[in-house]
Parts: C-alpha cells; structure tokens; sequence
C-alpha cells in the first residue's frame, strides 16, 4: 500500500508538472516593428490571426518599448527595404524574437516568445502565482523585474498581486514613490491606491502645496482632485475671488460645473 501511494504521488506531481508546463509553452504570433512616437523607442504589435499588414484584427497588443532593449534591429536596418531580421528582446520574464522582412520602415513577419521557467519560480516563491504565458509576455514588455517586486514588498505596500504587479509597473511605481508618499505622514497605500495616484499624477510636491493652504486630502481625494485639475494655483485662485468655506469637495464641484470660468 505505502508502494502504490509513493506511485500515485509521483504521478499527480508529474501531472502538475506536465500541466503547469503546457501553460508555459511558447506563444506563437504575429509581429510588426516600426519606430516610435518618441526618439529612443520602437512600436512593437503583436497579433493573431493573419494579421500581416493589417491593424486591429484579432487580439492585438502594442507598445513602444526602448530601442536599446532590442538586439538585432536598428533604425537604420528599418529604412533598407527588403532587410531580412530577427529582433530580439530579452526579459527576465522570458524571450521574445520577431522574424520578418522590412517593408515601408516596418519589420513585418512571425513572433515567438518563450517564457522563463526561473523567473516564474522566484515570483512565486514571493507568492505571486497564476501566471500564464500571456501574462509572462507583459511581464516582458513591461520589463517586471523579480528584484523590483522584491523591493516593494520590502517597502512594506500591503495586496500586491500578480495582476496589480504589472499595473504598478506600468505606472512606473517603486519605493522612492512610496516613500514619497509615507513621508508625508500617510498610512501605507495598498497596491491599488498606489496605482491610482501614479496614474493620476499625484505627487509629493503638490500635496505638501495642497496641506499648506489648509486642506488634508486622503488618498481617495487626492485621486479626485488630480482627475479635475484643483491644483494649487487652482485653489489659490478661488481664495483669491473671496470664496468661503471652500472645501475639497466644493472645489471639485467648481470645475466640474465650470464656475470657475
């Protein structure tokens, strides 16, 4: 009996073994790469679906992403026509290649990406868990880092998850922004408010303004105010026009009914 559980456990572990490495197999896809809207960085789509040429077909995803993350492609290979290239973008989430022919100041041609099995064991090991190769694929464009997650889970920012993780990178969010923010004597933002005071501007600076004429915002009010625009100057303005008992909430109201103009 010990015998035949020892084998059936050998047996389940292979088959989580076997299933966790079909969600890590390498994605295939389309790939176009072209310049950016800013100097420095390459547009880079990837598609499904015979999407060669096209736009906005099947799912489609596009960023710009540094020249100088890329080896084998420059601008000046992009503007000689009939260019046979592979580029490759190398992350710690994984691997991806874009094989093709430049046409028009494009490369146009095939993607694969394949996942980094070490990458996913690390993540996990901090308990971020669920991943999936297409998950891996941001992490990649993204550039996610292990040690970044490390070092804000050290910071001490409480409910990050494998989802907000990439939120948090895209909004360029790291500890010298969290201590920023707890500098000022806040409770520590969770994950989610992190992301959205990155998203909308919120910075140390103004809120110091912004507490100087009176006011204490919480992380939700900071949110607001940034999303219409009561800044400082904004706020000074209103005082000015000998406006009473001007609270956060009024101010907002103000913009949002354009009495301020």
């Amino acid at each position: 009996m010990k015998i035949r559980a020892f084998v059936l456990m050998i047996v389940f572990a292979a088959a989580g073994l076997a299933l966790k490495a079909a969600n890590l197999e390498p994605l295939h896809e389309n790939c176009a790469i072209g310049t950016g809207d800013k100097a420095g960085m390459l547009r880079l789509e990837i598609s499904e679906g015979d999407c060669h040429g096209k736009r906005n077909c099947g799912n489609h995803n596009m960023s710009d992403v540094p020249s100088s993350r890329f080896t084998g492609i420059s601008l000046a290979e992009l503007a000689n026509n009939g260019a046979h290239l592979t580029a490759t973008l190398s992350a710690e989430a994984g691997t991806l290649s874009c094989t093709g022919t430049v046409s028009d100041h494009e490369l146009d041609g095939s993607a694969v990406f394949t996942p980094d099995e070490g990458f996913v064991a690390r993540m996990e090991k901090m308990g971020f868990s669920g991943y999936d190769t297409e998950k891996l694929l941001a992490c990649a464009l993204l550039n996610v880092q292990s040690e970044w997650a490390q070092s804000l889970k050290q910071a001490g920012v409480p409910d990050m998850t494998t989802d907000n993780l990439i939120a948090l990178r895209v909004f360029n969010v790291d500890p010298a922004y969290v201590h920023s923010i707890t500098a000022l004597d806040f409770p520590m933002p969770t994950a989610d408010q992190l992301v959205a005071m990155s998203c909308q501007g919120v910075n140390a600076e103004e809120v110091r303004q912004i507490r100087a004429l009176g006011y204490q915002p919480n992380f939700d009010q900071l949110v607001q105010i940034r999303i219409f625009k009561v800044t400082p100057d904004f706020i000074r303005r209103m005082q000015a026009r000998g406006l009473k008992d001007l609270t956060l909430e009024k101010l907002v109201q103000i913009r949002i009914f354009k009495l301020a103009d």
